[in-house]
Order: structure tokens, then sequence, then C-alpha cells
């Protein structure tokens, strides 16, 4: 069994310790993507909490199987961390669109480190725009200039 088999069986154990039942826990092909269903509860309430949490235990159990591992692990529950993504794309998109058409910059939100990767990463292929990154800890944000 793997490092990542390993994880996965752990994360189930945390689960059925802390009451649920009805869940699966799945990882991708390349082991770097593991995905929580709960299906017995509603944690969209705490659902971002769930996942930092879970991720950050995640993380913690592969460096200590193999200190050499890299920390691209992600985990996500219910589909949130993919929906979110989805729509920090579509917002990226939105507002470089808006830089263009109206030719002024445009601030977005303040965003964590890995949504602003997110809306580099939409945009890099764009030509027309330039992406950067402004403001210290948790005010850091993303302007969106037209070239």
């Amino acid at each position: 069994m793997n490092n990542i088999e390993n994880v996965k069986n752990i994360i189930k154990q945390l689960l059925e310790t802390a009451g649920f039942r009805d869940f699966s826990v799945e990882a991708d092909a390349e082991g770097k993507r593991i995905s929580i269903f709960i299906h017995d509860f509603d944690v969209k309430s705490f659902l971002p909490k769930l996942i930092f949490d879970f991720e950050r235990i995640a993380k913690l159990l592969l460096k200590k199987m193999d200190p050499t591992s890299d920390d691209n692990l992600i985990l996500d529950v219910n589909n949130y961390r993919r929906e979110r993504e989805h729509l920090i794309a579509e917002l990226a998109k939105a507002a470089a669109r808006k830089a263009m058409l109206n030719k002024q910059e445009v601030q977005l939100p303040a965003m964590n480190a890995y949504e602003r990767r997110i809306v580099h990463m939409e945009l890099a292929s764009r030509p027309d725009i330039k992406t950067e990154s402004f403001g210290v800890g948790p005010e850091r944000h993303i302007v969106i200039k037209p070239l």
C-alpha cells in the first residue's frame, strides 16, 4: 500500500471517529488530490475549515511517511474546492474582459495564495493583459491590467 492509500485510510478512521457514517474517500490517479464526500451530514457551514484541517493533517502524515514528498496534495470535501476553483477562474476571465473593455485596471478582492495562483494561471496565456499581486497578508489581492 502506498502513502496516499495510508493517508486515505487514516482520514476514513478520523471521519468514523468523528461520527460520520455515510462517506467516501477517493484519491486521483496521480495521488495529488483526495476527495471526501460526506453524505449523512450537512457540512456546508464549516466546509472551508474542515478542508483546511484535513488537508493539514494529510500533508503532515505524508511528510512523516516520506520526508522527501512534495507539498502538492489538495484535499476537497463535497466538491467545495473544485466549485470554488471554477468560480475563481470565471471571476478572473470576467475581470479580464472588463479590463479590456474599459481599458482600465480591475482589482480583485483579497484572496489566499492558492486562489491567487488560480487567477494568475487562468490568465497567463492572455497576451493582452497582465496580472500582478499587491498587498500584504490577508489583504493581498490581484490587479488585472490591460496592455
